[in-house]
């Protein structure tokens, strides 16, 4: 955690079970719709008063020992909005995430440690696989494509 924390604001890394991933920054398609999600959750979020989105890279503490995230989008709800400060130290309501090594290794992560929600994207395809967490493990959600309904936020999102 110490080495993770002495990285470059900004550097695209995780810290998951004690070991640093880097990423090369996303291809133009994951932007485009992290971009367009991001603005809609930001605009819902806001007007509902549910609570606060924020956008990669933007550290999120799962704990302050082995691990550190940092999901596309990250949902916070106001019930809950103690956990941000400077970053988020806590786990969050709703993640967001890119299919290349958030499939296997940060969904395990994010089931251990209680995340509601979860998505991967597909920036290719737009396809969305939907996870939420009930019973202490997540439960698949419908696919869809270029659309996911939040059970968190009980709306759909389009983009």
């Amino acid at each position: 955690m110490e080495v993770y924390k002495q990285l470059p604001e900004g550097t695209l890394a995780e810290l998951i079970e004690g070991t640093i991933y880097m990423s090369p920054s996303p291809i133009r398609s994951h932007q485009r719709i992290v971009s367009i999600l991001s603005s809609k959750m930001i605009l819902f979020t806001e007007d509902t008063k549910a609570g606060e989105v924020y956008v990669a890279p933007f550290d999120v503490y799962l704990d302050e020992h082995l691990n550190a995230v940092q999901p596309d989008i990250v949902f916070v709800s106001t019930a809950r909005l103690s956990i941000i400060s400077q970053h988020i130290h806590g786990v969050p309501d709703l993640v967001e995430g890119n299919e290349s090594h958030d499939r296997i290794r940060k969904k395990n992560l994010y089931e251990r440690f209680g995340v509601k929600e979860y998505w991967i994207i597909n920036p290719e395809t737009k396809e969305v696989t939907g996870y939420f967490h009930d019973n202490n493990q997540y439960e698949e959600l419908d696919k869809t494509v270029g659309k996911i309904t939040s059970r968190v936020l009980n709306h759909t999102f389009e983009f």
